[in-house]
């Protein structure tokens, strides 16, 4: 035999084994990818099916979610055992699920809203914004930060709230250019998440006890002749600013007699707020933001709140302190938290000047 022969049958030999223990390990893994991902497991997921997604695209998201091992491999064995129309929805799937499970509960259907599938509590801390409580669900609940957010954008689901809750949400319906109309109605509380809850049922919740609390002095904010948008603005910035009930009684003394004289509330949360970045310094450039939330740029209250403020801030609002004293401006020591109040801006950049070296 000539060297050139034995090299050509060596060659294709070598191809052979090659695809003979290709297809073995191709065989095993099929096979071991139509098994349950996990068997032992008892966690409980939530997946979205969007409407219209193909077997392919539904294998995918599965494979995403560490439901099945293999998308291509569920997208196969659906097509050979004639599982046809899966239905779009929110599903509670197991990795434990076999692939006969999963694709008899995707023909079934699932929710039309995202279902809670485990129990458990969320923790709305005071000051938060709407884009860190949506953080905060997304770590407690099985529910999405993005299926959080687009909910917060859902004109549908705010005009059912507004029904439900007229007198509390009527401002915040009719504001103009606000990022999210609930920015500052999501109460600062602790919050039972049933299994079976929707995330609808969640944020009602929250929107209830603000509801709960402010429906006593409905009638005192109409006297101040002020809105309950306007109230809970104010109360947002109060609870950034001051930390003691005093000094927030007496920073919201300072906003009012600021919005006596026409003067922007030049408040640095609002700034932070706008430019949807959290600073220890502003810049020049940040302080010109044109954003409507910048207080400083623009007079008024602005679109509206920007966190969820305490009911302790929203009290200071109601009743401020020091009003009649007639400060315009403050400033905190940052390393003892002593807040100074000043009449004029003279006084106030000479209090300033004296707290560099602290507020370094």
């Amino acid at each position: 035999m000539s060297t050139g022969r034995r090299i050509i049958i060596g060659v294709v030999s070598i191809l052979v084994v090659l695809v003979v223990v290709s297809g073995l390990g191709f065989y095993h893994y099929f096979k071991s990818a139509q098994k349950p991902l996990n068997p032992n497991s008892n966690k409980v997921v939530q997946v979205d099916i969007p409407m219209g997604a193909s077997n392919k695209k539904i294998g995918s998201i599965l494979q995403d979610k560490d439901i099945v091992k293999s998308g291509m491999v569920f997208n196969y064995f659906v097509k050979a055992h004639n599982f046809t129309s899966f239905r779009a929805g929110y599903y509670q799937l197991k990795s434990s699920m076999t692939l006969t499970q999963i694709a008899k509960q995707l023909e079934k259907g699932g929710s039309s809203e995202p279902i809670q599938s485990s129990k458990g509590k969320v923790l709305i801390r005071e000051g938060v914004q709407i884009k860190d409580i949506a953080t905060t669900i997304a770590a407690s609940t099985d529910f999405s930060k993005s299926e959080f957010l687009s909910l917060m954008k859902d004109q549908t689901f705010m005009k059912q709230l507004y029904k439900e809750y007229p007198q509390l949400l009527k401002s915040t319906m009719s504001a103009k250019k606000v990022r999210y109309r609930l920015e500052g109605y999501l109460y600062p509380a602790t919050y039972t998440v049933n299994k079976k809850m929707s995330l609808k049922q969640l944020v009602e919740q929250m929107v209830a006890a603000t509801n709960t609390e402010l429906k006593p002095y409905c009638k005192y904010i109409a006297k101040k002749k002020m809105t309950v948008q306007e109230v809970l603005t104010l109360a947002s910035l109060v609870e950034r600013e001051g930390v003691t009930n005093t000094d927030r009684r007496k920073i919201a003394g300072v906003f009012f007699n600021r919005i006596k004289q026409g003067m922007p509330l030049q408040s640095d949360i609002s700034v932070m707020y706008a430019i949807n970045k959290h600073k220890k310094n502003l810049s020049n450039s940040d302080l010109q933001s044109n954003s409507p939330y910048n207080l400083y740029k623009y007079a008024g209250y602005g679109p509206g709140p920007f966190n969820s403020p305490s009911f302790d801030s929203i009290k200071a609002v109601l009743k401020p302190l020091d009003e009649s004293k007639g400060y315009l401006y403050f400033v905190a020591n940052m390393k003892t938290g002593k807040i100074y109040y000043s009449k004029t801006l003279a006084e106030h950049n000479e209090k300033s000047a004296s707290l560099s070296s602290a507020n370094k």
